[in-house]
């Protein structure tokens, strides 16, 4: 297949012109610029070429709570919403799961996202009692991401407490394999036999998981070069107890539990100090921020220009998806960081851009991805640039106008793999509000 575009970003803070692209199997064989003509067998597509979008931290089923916690907010805070996920999290099954991650994750294909990495804590049944299959939750949110057509980095967390030092309690049963070790032998039956699909590891938290059992999980993703994530310093009540109980910041101690590397990807790390911040870029590790539900859930602001400093390396997630609008989340990094510092400018468009796509992709352990060259993956997506929000904008311009003012209802054509699963801005093969409708009402009933 050969594809030809009027524009496409090929990186830095233009688009590269009159581009085709030839494809050969699910990879870019090769990239022409500046063609006086498209190639007489090219397929055309419309509007500004981007590689495809990672969507680096994502709980799909979170997705129900979109609406729903808003009247609960006057005067609450992240711990008074995470009990009404408790509640979400005590009613689904593999069937529900699945339903709810193919709505969310073909959601997300709309919006230009190719590759998600889905933060993976719910694991058993009620109780916490094992399913026949013990990877029935996982093998759920696996089909979902094959039946959407994404590609998926199953980040599977180790969940073992209900804080430092409590035994978990109600939903968190479902969450615990009881021990680091009994994690470790549950994941290893999980098999990345399709090539859509590979597997990660994940440390919930400095709460749920004591050093020894992050040791543990850090040495599985290790032995696998595997990407390891996890939640870090999300709220300042984590930093404090983790100091009461171990005299260290949740950085320092995953540190000293040898979790970072150039495979590690910080969540949040909202509440770091500047010490923290120093492990983060000694050890080239990654962090994920995902503003749109930081802001949602009144967690704060987060540090990229500071981690920008120390060459800490972006990617970018939507969470709890209050909103899947991946350019929001670029443009937010930027944005909420101007009202807090009032300062404008620390992140140039481009560099919000590739955290968006390459970034992400790094950090999910599909480095072959997120980049429009030869070799890479044909991860592709087409901005349409008529709509209202981008009409008019000049090339010289454009990935400004596109990060700063793009939203997904401008996304006109996805490839994964070289196979079209979005076009004209309607998903191949699923009806995704209908999707979206029935998957809502199985779990609202």
């Amino acid at each position: 297949m050969i594809l030809w575009s009027e524009l496409a970003w090929l990186g830095g803070p233009r688009p590269a012109q009159n581009v085709a692209l030839e494809l050969s199997g699910d990879r870019i064989e090769s990239v022409t610029t500046d063609l006086a003509q498209p190639p007489p067998t090219a397929e055309r597509l419309h509007g500004l070429v981007i590689p495809g979008i990672a969507n680096a931290h994502s709980h799909a089923f979170q997705r129900a709570l979109r609406g729903r916690t808003q009247q609960a907010a006057t005067n609450g805070s992240f711990w008074t919403w995470r009990e009404q996920m408790y509640a979400l999290a005590g009613a689904l099954d593999p069937d529900s799961m699945l339903a709810l991650a193919r709505a969310t994750f073909a959601e997300m294909a709309l919006a230009g996202i190719t590759l998600v990495g889905e933060f993976h804590y719910l694991h058993h049944d009620r109780g916490g009692t094992p399913y026949a299959d013990p990877n029935a939750m996982g093998a759920a949110i696996i089909q979902a991401a094959q039946e959407a057509g994404v590609r998926l980095t199953l980040l599977d967390a180790c969940y073992l407490h209900g804080g430092i030092g409590i035994a978990p309690q109600g939903a968190q049963l479902r969450f615990s394999d009881k021990t680091a070790e009994a994690w470790a032998q549950r994941v290893q039956q999980l098999k990345p036999v399709e090539p859509m699909l590979r597997i990660g590891a994940a440390v919930h938290s400095v709460r749920a998981v004591d050093p020894d059992s992050t040791a543990t999980v850090a040495d599985w993703a290790a032995r696998r070069r595997a990407p390891l994530h996890a939640h870090v310093s999300e709220q300042p009540a984590e930093n404090d107890a983790c100091l009461d109980a171990y005299g260290a910041t949740p950085t320092e101690l995953l540190a000293g539990a040898a979790a970072l590397s150039d495979r590690f990807t910080a969540v949040h790390a909202t509440h770091i100090s500047g010490h923290d911040l120093a492990l983060l870029g000694d050890a080239r590790a990654r962090c994920c921020l995902c503003p749109t539900t930081e802001r949602d859930l009144a967690d704060g602001v987060g540090q990229a220009r500071r981690l920008a400093q120390r060459r800490v390396r972006l990617a970018l997630g939507s969470d709890s998806h209050a909103l899947i609008e991946p350019f929001e989340e670029a443009r937010a990094v930027e944005l909420d960081e101007r009202l807090a510092t009032g300062i404008r400018g620390s992140h140039p468009p481009s560099e919000l851009l590739e955290a968006a796509t390459g970034g992400g992709y790094e950090s999910l352990g599909w480095a072959e991805g997120g980049a429009i060259r030869a070799g890479a993956l044909a991860d592709l997506v087409a901005v349409r640039l008529d709509s209202v929000r981008l009409a008019g904008a000049p090339a010289a311009d454009l990935i400004d106008a596109l990060v700063f003012a793009g939203a997904a209802c401008d996304i006109g054509d996805v490839l994964v793999g070289g196979r079209f699963v979005v076009r004209d801005g309607v998903h191949v093969s699923l009806d995704v509000p209908a999707q979206l409708r029935t998957a809502m009402a199985s779990v609202q009933a």
